[in-house]
Formats: C-alpha cells, sequence, structure tokens
C-alpha cells in the first residue's frame, strides 16, 4: 500500500494569501518508520536544547515562532533544509503531488479546496494503476491528511465517497483502500514533511521563492504521457513571473553529517510496567 501525506499552505479565500497549495508526499508502507526515524533526527539535537517536542513544520522554522525562535536563522534554515532533503535522500523514491491554485483564477473560494482535492485523488489514482499497468504491482492507496477542522474531515470523507462510487469529472477512483484518514501532525513525521513540502511550494509562487523548489520539483510524480504529480491553475500571467524568478538570496545549505546511529545514548525506561488486569483473573485467548 501507498499512503500520501497532504498538508495545505494558503486560505481559500483570504485576500492575502493569493494561492492555495495542497500538497505532500507518497510513501510506501513499508517505509514509514524509516522516513520517521530520518525526520526524528533531524528534530533530535534541537529537542534536547529546547527541552521539548518540536514539529518539522516549515513555516515556524523559517520564522522563528512555535519553540524555534531560540535557534539562531542559520540552524533553523539548516534544519528546514534537511527536511526537504528526506526527499533526496530517500530510497525507493519518494513521489510528490501538489494542486497550486491562483485563487483569482477559480469562480468560488468554496470550490478551491474540494478542487484541490479531486485532482489530487484522481493523479494518485493514475499513479497506482500505472504502477499495475507497467510494473504488475496491484497496490492500493489512502490519503492521510491533517487533523485540522472537524467539518472538513466529514466533508472530505464524503466527497472521497462520491468520487469513488459515483465519479468525479475524470472518471472515477478505483484504487483507494479507504476513505481519507486525518491525524494530528503531532503524532507523524511524515504530515510534518507534507507540511514542509506544501510550504516551500507555495513560497515558490506566491513569494517568488525559489529556495527548497529545485529540490522538490524533480520529485513530482510520473503519471506516463507527460503527465505529473503536479496541477496547476494560473493567471495568465504567472508563468512568466516564474521563469524570472531569481536565484534565492540565501542558498540552500549543503547536507551536514550526523552522529552514527550507535553514537546516540540509549535511552532507558525509567519505571516498571503498570499491572493491568487482576492477579486471579481467568484470560482466555
Amino acid at each position: 500500500m501507498y499512503l500520501t501525506y497532504l498538508d495545505e499552505s494558503g486560505s481559500p479565500g483570504d485576500l492575502n494569501t493569493p494561492f492555495f497549495v495542497l500538497a505532500g508526499v507518497s510513501v510506501f508502507e513499508r517505509r514509514t518508520h524509516w522516513l520517521e526515524q530520518e525526520l526524528d533526527a533531524i528534530a533530535e539535537p534541537f529537542e534536547q536544547r529546547a527541552g521539548t517536542y518540536l514539529e518539522l513544520h516549515a513555516s515556524p522554522m523559517f520564522s522563528g515562532k512555535d519553540g524555534w525562535g531560540q535557534f539562531s536563522a542559520p540552524d533553523r534554515a539548516q534544519a528546514a533544509a534537511d527536511v526537504v532533503r528526506v526527499l533526496t535522500d530517500s530510497r525507493p523514491r519518494l513521489n510528490v503531488f501538489a494542486a497550486v491554485i491562483e485563487q483569482s483564477q477559480m469562480l468560488s473560494a468554496a470550490d478551491i479546496l474540494p478542487y484541490c482535492y479531486e485532482v489530487l485523488a484522481s493523479k494518485f489514482d493514475d499513479f497506482l494503476a500505472l504502477k499495475f499497468q507497467r510494473e504488475n504491482d496491484p497496490q492500493r492507496g489512502l490519503f492521510v491528511l491533517d487533523q485540522k477542522r472537524a467539518n472538513e474531515e466529514k466533508d472530505m470523507q464524503a466527497l472521497h465517497r462520491t468520487f469513488k462510487q459515483v465519479g468525479h469529472a475524470r472518471g472515477k477512483l478505483r484504487n483507494f483502500a479507504e476513505v481519507p484518514m486525518f491525524a494530528d501532525s503531532k503524532s507523524t513525521r511524515l504530515l510534518q514533511l507534507a507540511d514542509s513540502i506544501a510550504y516551500w511550494i507555495f513560497r515558490y509562487y506566491a513569494r517568488l521563492d525559489s529556495w527548497a523548489w529545485p529540490q522538490i520539483a524533480p520529485f513530482m510524480a510520473t503519471l506516463g504521457n507527460g503527465r505529473s504529480g503536479l496541477h496547476q491553475v494560473l493567471d495568465p500571467a504567472t508563468p512568466a513571473r516564474l521563469a524570472a524568478i531569481q536565484p534565492p538570496k540565501y542558498p540552500f545549505p549543503p547536507a551536514q553529517p550526523r552522529p552514527a546511529a550507535c553514537e546516540r545514548a540509549v535511552v532507558q525506561p525509567v519505571c516498571q510496567p503498570v499491572a493491568r488486569i487482576a492477579r486471579d483473573a481467568v484470560i482466555v485467548a
């Protein structure tokens, strides 16, 4: 099974964020544990200094908020770069999916999020179908999204059932295992990775900031016939603005060596397990 972790950047209908991005990364199920470990290793030295859990969300890391303000800008930039670099370091290849909407080009703000979900669900479904056609690999897929608003969860799950049972503008969904699942980003680093991908894509389009774009763009999913995992709805003048982007003022920092796993301290249990069942209870298994 392939799990695609998605997060959003920008707000539908907010004139202060002219773009909206729904984006994330597709991961084969047996890779999730190892990717979590890689992301934990990035956060660990900062958490040891801060004395608390830190989420690897790109915007707070960039601006120095939510516990990241105590670290220098170069240190934060290195951590942010290392998160994105997980894409380039991972084997097998990770695949990015992204829907980028210039909000002025949509007739209704209420349609933005459902439209993004529709195009990404269709692309991910095609990605899984292509794996079967080319590799005889009958995989199923699942979307995992950041848990933000309860009504959004219900709307997305209802929308997914409609796409699967009735259809959408591009056909029907045929390769999903279930309706989308929602999780708190604190519980999984992979949603934090999706957040970073969505944020830096948003920065590229909305702020003409190409700092992390060259690291992300090569990993857009390949869907055959020249199609990719990237979907864009843009003002006619926007492609020329993107083509004229200047190199970032501060270059993307190179990878830094990390301590080997054996050099890291082993944390021992601090208490004995608590008894949960009466000593004389009869257990029938």
